[in-house]
């Protein structure tokens, strides 16, 4: 038990009074401790790699060793509740790392394979007359970019509208009605969106019909709702404060919205629409049934079919030539290609998020 003392003027405790036996403070690990832990494990886990243990089961026998040795540690040093602080970062820190074991794995083998084709013939050739080694995906970066490109001109002024929609009109079941379809449409696997597409054409066009019109409305259907909810949430952050100082001032709703509400949440519109559009540009199986393939330059997308990179990639995957390898080279390309291209898209929407953030003055 804890001893306090009285003081004889006032015959109160003296707060100020040492605790007999309680120690007001623990030790502390060297700042290179965590490190030296570190270097261990990972030399022990090395060491039972090299010995014959497979990897994974090496380096998890690695990262709990580097956790309960270093917990231990802390906890006869600094005491437990220190040691409990250094245990729960370092579990975190071990789920941070993996969760980019996925990642670091799919951009290596996607590299490895990819750099072999990424030469001036494989961007400036189509696939026409091409057998075997050779060729190119001019054709299919360019289809690419035009059905994206029609996609994302549906979908961000329906979206967008919609979501102010939303925010600044709509009142009672209606607005429930329209968010509760938005959530639906939201989890729609791609494939139903690619049938819609082409059920909607064919009833005009009559079946088999291809046309790079239907990729785009067929993307859309799936871009529509990630635009919704991502201008939903950034113009629900708009501070009320800046819409009433603009209707004490005499500005009509719909100017309210135009000039001060839309411009605000700009920059992170800009990111939503960025994310939507990295959602579709790599879809695959209604780009399957609504554009088709084909090995040669056709841009007009209400004629004929249409290349993209994502059905390039799966039919020089799934049809290989003979001999195999030049068409998978071209698959692995066609895959490093699509992914430079969503980090490019990130990137855009980082520098718009930069150039139209709202300005404060420090």
């Amino acid at each position: 038990m804890p001893t306090s003392t009285r003081t004889p003027e006032t015959g109160g405790t003296d707060l100020h009074a040492p605790l007999a036996g309680v120690p007001l403070t623990h030790g502390q690990l060297p700042k290179y401790a965590p490190w030296v832990v570190l270097a261990l494990a990972t030399a022990a886990g090395v060491g039972l790699w090299l010995a014959g243990w497979h990897v994974v089961a090496a380096a998890v026998v690695a990262a709990l060793g580097h956790t309960v040795v270093l917990y231990s540690w802390s906890r006869s040093v600094e005491g437990a509740r220190k040691a409990t602080d250094r245990l729960v970062t370092a579990v975190v820190t071990g789920a941070f790392l993996l969760a980019l074991v996925p990642l670091i794995s799919v951009v290596v083998t996607v590299l490895t394979n990819g750099l072999a084709r990424f030469d001036a013939e494989f961007f400036t050739w189509s696939m026409r007359g091409v057998l075997g080694e050779g060729g190119g995906v001019h054709h299919a970066i360019l289809g690419t970019l035009i059905i994206t490109g029609l996609a994302t001109a549906i979908s961000v002024p329906v979206g967008m509208l919609t979501a102010v929609y939303l925010v600044e009109y709509a009142r009672g079941k209606l607005a429930k009605a329209i968010t509760f379809f938005v959530d639906v449409m939201t989890g729609i696997p791609s494939i139903v969106a690619g049938l819609f597409a082409y059920a909607l054409f064919a009833l005009i066009f009559g079946p088999g019909v291809r046309m790079g019109i239907m990729g785009a409305v067929a993307l859309s259907v799936l871009m529509i709702p990630v635009v919704v909810r991502s201008t939903e949430e950034m113009l629900k952050l708009v501070p009320n404060d800046l819409r009433e100082a603009s209707y004490a001032l005499g500005v009509p709703k719909w100017r309210t919205i135009l000039k001060v509400v839309l411009p605000t949440a700009l920059a992170g519109i800009a990111t939503g629409v960025t994310l939507a559009i990295a959602r579709v540009i790599g879809e695959t199986a209604p780009l399957l049934i609504t554009v088709g393939i084909t090995s040669g330059d056709n841009f007009d997308p209400f004629d004929g079919r249409m290349a993209t990179l994502s059905v390039f990639a799966y039919y020089e995957y799934v049809s290989p030539g003979t001999p195999p390898g030049p068409s998978l080279d071209r698959a692995w390309a066609a895959a490093l290609l699509l992914i430079i291209i969503v980090m490019a898209l990130n990137l855009v929407a980082r520098l718009i998020s930069r150039l139209f953030a709202p300005k404060t003055r420090g």
